[in-house]
């Protein structure tokens, strides 16, 4: 049996070729991780501009957008920001720490769950670009020679 570099692989797999498999999709999905979960904490801190917050409510006006204008008060403020955000920072720190015990080959279990969850487009790594990690971390775990390397 072969790898994907054509270098012989014994059935059972060494952990030096399981760090390897692992090495690079564990570290472009702990890079995208966190650089989403940078994102998700400045748009957190980040001041509303209010011109922008004026130029909405202008356009908001008629009476019939009442529940629009409700929803875009509560997004805007303190606590609205904390809850469409804290989600979005869960998942992509879970994703950090699942990529980073894969790196180490150690929790398979949260290695999985990180990469299922780099499969989420909307709160995943780098929205679309988790997808692609997500699924060769996930045919990568699936080796049988990279799971038996796991502790």
């Amino acid at each position: 049996m072969q790898d994907n570099f054509g270098t012989p692989v014994s059935p059972g797999g060494s952990s030096a070729q399981a760090r390897e498999a692992v090495s690079l999709p564990a570290i472009l999905l702990m890079v995208t991780a966190a650089l989403t979960f940078l994102y998700g904490v400045v748009s957190l801190v980040s001041p509303v501009d209010p011109d922008q917050m004026a130029k909405l409510e202008q356009a908001m006006s008629d009476p019939s957008m009442e529940q629009m204008r409700a929803f875009l008060e509560f997004s805007t403020s303190t606590a609205g920001r904390m809850v469409f955000t804290l989600p979005y920072l869960i998942i992509n720190g879970l994703v950090f720490l699942g990529a980073l015990r894969m790196k180490g080959l150690q929790s398979y279990g949260l290695a999985n769950t990180a990469a299922i969850l780099a499969l989420i487009p909307c709160c995943g790594p780098c929205v679309c670009v988790g997808i692609p990690l997500g699924i060769w971390a996930l045919v990568v775990l699936r080796k049988p020679e990279v799971r038996a390397a796991f502790s």
